[in-house]
């Protein structure tokens, strides 16, 4: 947001949160922080980017740490994310930083390419990269076998 004023560049900042080691770029209408709570809240249309993981949603909220760096985010009124192929939707995501899981809940729906999978909740470990559904429908598409 700063232009130096020699050269009209912008000047190089430190990140407004950090993830596990790496930044969290994040876009919003409104942005609201408690320093003294360490809290803050993203208002409307928000787009956040950690890596490879994108996320939009009409509000964050998040704790943070004095460094700044995050150690929970909860995402809702309509998410919508997407990582490696897969495009998730739900009502409410939750990121628990510590923990390296993340929870989506309420109409869950996840896709890759032709295949999607309906359920009630996920959860995705982040360490192992894998992944739990509960309450569960789907297509998953099989390939024909060749002759």
């Amino acid at each position: 947001l700063a232009v130096v004023a020699t050269g009209g560049a912008p000047a190089q900042a430190d990140p407004l949160a950090v993830v596990g080691g790496e930044a969290l770029d994040v876009k919003a209408d409104r942005l609201n922080i408690d320093v003294d709570q360490g809290t803050a809240v993203l208002d409307g249309n928000v787009y956040a980017r950690l890596g490879e993981l994108e996320v939009r949603c009409p509000q964050v909220r998040f704790t943070y740490d004095q460094a700044p760096r995050v150690k929970w985010a909860k995402g809702t009124g309509g998410v919508h994310a997407s990582v490696r192929g897969i495009e998730a939707r739900a009502e409410v995501v939750e990121v628990d930083v510590a923990e390296r899981r993340v929870r989506l809940s309420g109409g869950v729906h996840l896709k890759r390419g032709r295949g999607w999978v309906k359920a009630d909740r996920a959860t995705i470990d982040l360490a192992t990269r894998k992944v739990s559904l509960s309450v569960v429908s789907g297509s998953i598409p099989v390939e024909s076998p060749r002759r």
